[in-house]
């Protein structure tokens, strides 16, 4: 026996600090770094997954919501108003977010809060990745006990059943698959995507990427040009909130519900450099070319809304955005399409616009819609009047990119310019 002590006849496995070795396979965790969702079924532990980001959703729109009752329940005013009616208004504005119309007294709002959907998306993605499992009997799972819950808030509130499934397929599906793609074992999105994307055309491929980067080009120059409309009427903003006259609850209350709001106000933004522009009560009418404003509902948000002064020859220049952002889709579809015809560049150019200008369309849709009784019924933009503004400028500035950077096109046009001097010179010869 030698002073390192005994021999055991095996090699020592050297690991990376935090990894397990073999000999640590039969060790017992201890009991406070385990999950009380280890060792469960696959699907219930999707299940209770999507469980818990539908409750982070929902209370965090109800618990407010008493909250607000309980801080002005000594008000004589509210003297008929019960809790449960406060956790009631909370959960119709969490189906709001999901689709499904709310009535509000003899009127019913369809405005979706799109603050309120991102909210419960995120909730699905965080809770996914941080407890869900990567398996398709997981999601599924989650997706069918999202959509049971959002259904029975809705048949407890007296919603629209069907909007509720179709809402929180949407919101639950995007919010679920994207957190349970961030899991460690989750495969990545390009294999799992393979099998669609593998039956489509290169140029197809090429062009639908590039049409998602132009929309999502154009969503954040929509949400720089709202800042600068509330920077440059900060101070009818702040008139407005001081008419208001409100409290510290009554402030709180204002805040949620306009940044429930300002998705759609970015939205509404975009309408307006597309040309279209947009809505805020009928008779009204806010685009580039033209302003058209009608009394606004007393809401410090709207103070930022252009003014009919703003109406000049830079604002009329607005839709030249669109072109830019061409531009640059087109070079980023310049630098990946690979053609072995003329004619693949115009076809990939063609799927960019389209593509562009039916996501700004389902956008412009979706943030659309009535906010209350009267003028207030039409609120927003026509989505496929901006889908279709938004579709040819695109297709303008990624052709003038595009084309003449393909050298299949180049060769092509020479071809063409030769051939009328091949058909002129025996013409010559001849009359010679």
């Amino acid at each position: 026996m030698s002073a390192a002590g005994p021999r055991t006849g095996r090699t020592p496995v050297m690991t990376r600090p935090g990894r397990r070795t073999p000999d640590d396979a039969g060790r017992r965790r201890p009991a406070f770094f385990t999950s009380a969702l280890d060792g469960s079924p696959r699907w219930a532990t999707g299940a209770l997954v999507a469980l818990q980001a539908a409750l982070l959703s929902l209370g965090a729109l109800t618990i407010p919501a008493v909250a607000a009752f309980v801080a002005t329940s000594a008000d004589p005013s509210n003297a008929d108003v019960a809790w449960p009616q406060a956790v009631a208004v909370g959960a119709a504005v969490w189906l709001l977010g999901h689709g499904v119309p709310a009535a509000v007294a003899t009127t019913t709002v369809t405005l979706v809060p799109l603050g309120v959907t991102a909210l419960a998306a995120f909730a699905c993605y965080a809770s996914a990745r941080r407890s869900g499992v990567a398996t398709r009997s997981g999601y599924a799972a989650a997706v069918a006990t999202y959509v049971l819950v959002t259904v029975v808030v809705a048949l407890l509130l007296g919603g629209s059943v069907l909007r509720a499934v179709l809402g929180a397929v949407l919101v639950g599906g995007i919010g679920l698959g994207a957190g349970l793609l961030r899991r460690p074992e989750a495969p990545g999105l390009r294999s799992l995507t393979r099998p669609l994307w593998s039956r489509a055309t290169p140029y197809v491929r090429s062009g639908a990427a590039a049409g998602g980067l132009a929309s999502t080009l154009l969503v954040g120059v929509a949400a720089l040009l709202v800042t600068v409309w509330v920077v440059a009427g900060r101070a009818t903003v702040g008139d407005v909130v001081d008419g208001l006259g409100l409290d510290a609850v009554g402030g709180v209350v204002l805040a949620v519900a306009e940044l429930a709001y300002l998705p759609n106000l970015v939205v509404w933004a975009l309408a307006w450099l597309a040309g279209p522009g947009f809505v805020v009560g009928l008779g009204s009418r806010f685009a580039p070319s033209e302003v058209v404003a009608t009394p606004l509902p007393a809401v410090p948000m709207l103070g930022g809304l252009p003014a009919p002064d703003t109406v000049g020859p830079t604002s009329t220049a607005a839709p030249v955005v669109l072109v830019v952002v061409g531009l640059v889709a087109g070079w980023y579809l310049h630098r990946v399409l690979r053609t072995t015809r003329a004619w693949h560049s115009v076809a990939a150019c063609g799927v960019l616009a389209v593509t562009g200008g039916l996501l700004v369309a389902l956008l412009v849709t979706v943030a659309s819609g009535a906010a209350g009784p009267g003028r207030m019924a039409s609120v927003g933009a026509h989505g496929w009047a901006v889908g279709g503004a938004v579709a040819a400028g695109l297709l303008v500035g990624s052709l003038l990119v595009v084309l003449p950077g393909d050298a299949h096109v180049r060769a092509r046009v020479r071809d063409l310019l030769r051939v009328p001097a091949r058909r002129t010179a025996p013409d010559a010869a001849d009359a010679d």
